[in-house]
């Protein structure tokens, strides 16, 4: 098959970026997007060009790190899927293709399609992790948890970072992400002394680097994982009970 690519270019974060165009003629369909971006570097080293910057690590969907906007959507067309596993089967032949990175003020580019994606990193910082020290690893029945309740920690821990819920936003909200990580340990058991202070911790670091979230639901669609935003429901949910909490204790000392 044969497609046209428009790939943003961009040498540096200060430098201005334009769109290049790539003709691939006779491309397997059975390629993956990644593959594709693969075989335009071999042609551009061999031409004694700069090769296309892209991030990628697993291309197994699951560490999140290959980020590309795709004619306007992040990892692209398909729901569900990221980047890595998107087959040029998928996408019309003789398409023209128009790839970006991530639109977020939260994610400053690096260069081409790399974006800085540590602001997430600070958020987990903040308080996605259990400190409350647990001794030896208990048995695996010793704690019971609820079906429901296990089955919701494993949606929300389904999440990969990738940060396709900011790119689809039209506020640039990291309101599906930080959920996510805030949920996948607050319902559980092991999670429970902290809950009140992560979330405050949490929430705070993420209005530092994102927009607010206005229920657009666009995150939702673009997720990979397909990760639901009744997550942000409770987090919201969390947080102004954090609040009324910290300010009666507050009121306690007082």
């Amino acid at each position: 098959m044969d497609l046209t690519l428009r790939v943003w270019r961009q040498a540096g974060p200060e430098v201005p970026g334009h769109f290049e165009t790539h003709e691939m003629r006779d491309v397997s369909p059975d390629m993956s997007f990644l593959e594709l971006f693969d075989t335009l570097n071999e042609r551009l080293i061999a031409e004694g060009r700069e090769p296309v910057a892209f991030d990628h690590d697993c291309r197994e969907g699951i560490c999140g790190s290959c980020s590309m906007m795709i004619n306007g959507r992040p990892h692209g067309p398909e729901r569900g899927t990221a980047t890595c596993q998107l087959h040029l089967r998928k996408l019309p032949d003789g398409a023209t293709i128009t790839v970006e990175p991530w639109r977020a003020a939260g994610f400053p580019i690096i260069r081409d399609l790399v974006v800085d994606r540590s602001a997430f990193d600070r958020i987990i910082e903040a308080g996605g992790y259990i400190t409350a020290p647990t001794g030896s690893a208990p048995d695996a029945n010793e704690i019971l948890i609820p079906k429901e309740v296990a089955d919701a920690a494993m949606d929300a821990a389904a999440c990969i970072g990738c940060g396709a819920c900011v790119a689809a936003c039209p506020n640039g909200a990291a309101q599906l992400f930080t959920a996510a990580k805030y949920a996948h340990l607050s319902l559980l058991p092991q999670g429970q002394p902290e809950r009140w202070t992560r979330v405050v911790r949490m929430v705070r670091e993420m209005e530092r680097w994102f927009g607010s979230c206005t229920n657009h639901g666009e995150c939702e669609a673009a997720c990979p994982k397909e990760i639901s935003i009744d997550f942000i429901a409770l987090l919201n949910r969390d947080y102004v009970k954090a609040q009324l909490r910290n300010r009666a204790l507050a009121g306690q000392r007082g």
